[in-house]
């Protein structure tokens, strides 16, 4: 046989080896539990054909403990770049057919690889996170391995978009790296994500949880905000990825996929007039407003399960990429508590970093209050919101539906807070408070006095909000750009945002501020 054929051979045989991982048996152990194989996932995720591997031929090199001379196939992950939606992205997948997806040395070497790769050449990166932690035969190496990769993590952030599925286990030091990066992903019954685990819990406190308490998707989207998105599998949880991308410029020197629409929609939208409820205390669900003024079908809400007194997400205007913010009075009447104003802080301060246009819809009547809050922190997780909005130098687009109090109305970002546009419905209402807890200070001994008090209350109310919290008061003393009708809301955020692309706005040189975290 020619030299050629023979090496052609061997390169044959070694890359069939270690593309088989943990072997056919296992590969059907993960179809039968809905799961796919780490190549799979990449296969799903990238353009047919574009996938370069790299590290394929890459060997462990521990002997304690039995691994002398282990076969372990590319150790456990597979890595490398390719295009999604003709878009070039790095990946790295861990592959729990082989050593349970644990990290050693040298697959920590891959993942950074991976990483340093999405740095250098400005493109964003994904991690299909599968592995049961830290490979303790490699003791202190795999330790540093994780160091290194959560070193990366930080190097990345804000400079290129970091998305992490949760596919499976993630347990332990692992799941700091999720954590570090922009968005995570979890499928609903097959992840878990946690520092420690039922069993160490029960051992140190006595008390017993199950995993799904512990660590599942669930929890972690509704109670703990570690995860932004809830997918139904494997391919779910790719399709929520790319989503995520298509929307998302490749590094922070670039605009986000802006695809402006040859018109402008300028057009009136009478719905949105309808939508304006005749009592003021009456809840307005502000999602059907979000469904008018973005793009149809565009909207793609984070953290949903969340924080729900907040609604966040990205979305298209006149085919400009756009990031939402809006009270959502049906929860919590819309006020602001502790997880709202992180979540409300942390998505800004992703738009801003990314060169992401925010709107903010503003219907709030408050920060929550209650001795939970206070104890809790509100004081500091509120400022986190205010920092996010004054230090974001993005255009940013506020509408005041209806209730803008107190501090929450700064916190809404408000002209003083850096709003390029603050626009306010007629029924907007902006004012240090409420109009009946107004009354109640200003007009004690009036009420007091009256043989109808309830009357009086609500003559005093309609009162105050006409003369003291009309949004021609904040026009006429240029606090606000403009009163408009809720049916121009669409067209007027649209005119705004096109305008809006060669905003430049130069701050003080620092390194960072500091966000009260």
């Amino acid at each position: 046989m020619p030299l050629a054929d023979r090496l052609a051979d061997k390169l044959e045989q070694l890359r069939a080896k270690a593309m088989a991982g943990g072997g056919a048996a296992k590969a059907q152990e993960r179809h039968d539990k809905g799961l796919l194989t780490a190549r799979e996932r990449l296969g799903v995720l990238f353009d047919p054909g574009t996938f370069q591997e790299t590290g394929l031929h890459v060997h462990h090199h521990a002997t304690a403990f039995g691994l002398a001379g282990k076969e372990m196939p590319a150790d456990g992950v597979i890595a490398g770049n390719g295009f999604v939606g003709g878009r070039q992205v790095s990946a790295f997948s861990q592959d729990f057919t082989v050593a349970a997806g644990t990290l050693g040395k040298m697959h920590a070497q891959k993942l950074v690889t991976a990483m340093q790769y999405a740095l250098k050449m400005g493109v964003p990166l994904v991690a299909c996170k599968d592995s049961g932690g830290a490979r303790i035969q490699e003791g202190v190496d795999a330790l540093s391995g994780y160091g290194q990769v959560f070193y990366q993590n930080v190097l990345l952030s804000g400079v290129v978009p970091q998305i992490a599925l949760v596919l499976g286990p993630c347990a332990g030091g692992a799941a700091y790296s999720p954590a570090l990066m922009d968005f995570v992903i979890m499928t609903r019954h097959n992840a878990h994500m946690f520092i420690t685990g039922p069993e160490v819990i029960k051992a140190v406190t006595g008390q017993a949880y199950s995993m799904d308490q512990v660590g599942s998707a669930e929890m972690h989207a509704t109670i703990s905000g570690n995860a932004h998105f809830v997918a139904e599998n494997d391919a779910h949880a790719v399709e929520i990825a790319k989503a995520l991308l298509s929307y998302l410029p490749a590094n922070n020197t670039e605009d986000p996929p802006h695809q402006p629409w040859a018109d402008i929609p300028v057009g009136a939208d009478p719905v949105l007039d309808a939508l304006v409820p005749d009592d003021p205390s009456e809840p307005m669900d502000v999602r059907q407003v979000i469904a008018r003024i973005v793009d149809d079908g565009s909207f793609l809400e984070v953290h949903a399960g969340w924080a729900r007194n907040l609604i966040v997400g990205l979305a298209r205007i006149g085919g400009m990429v756009t990031g939402i913010v809006a009270n959502q009075p049906t929860e919590m009447a819309g006020a602001l508590d502790i997880n709202a104003s992180d979540k409300g802080a942390r998505f800004v301060r992703f738009c801003n970093v990314f060169n992401i246009p925010v709107v903010t819809l503003v219907d709030v009547p408050g920060f929550l209050p209650g001795i939970e809050q206070e104890r809790g922190g509100i004081i500091r997780h509120g400022a986190k919101l205010l920092f996010a909005y004054g230090s974001a130098t993005v255009p940013k687009v506020t509408i005041i539906l209806r209730k803008a109090y107190g501090g929450s109305y700064l916190a809404m970002c408000s002209q003083e807070m850096g709003a390029d546009w603050v626009l306010a419905w007629p029924s907007a209402e902006i004012a240090v408070m409420g109009a009946e807890g107004a009354i109640n200070i200003l007009y004690r001994k009036e009420l007091a006095e009256a043989p109808d008090r309830k009357a009086k209350a609500k003559e005093l109310a309609a009162q105050y909000r006409d003369e003291f919290a009309s949004p021609y008061l904040s026009a006429s003393q240029g606090y606000i750009t403009d009163v408009i009708m809720p049916a121009e809301t669409r067209g007027i955020i649209a005119l705004a945002l096109r305008k809006s692309l060669a905003k430049r706005e130069i701050r003080p040189p620092k390194k960072h501020g500091n966000i009260p975290l």
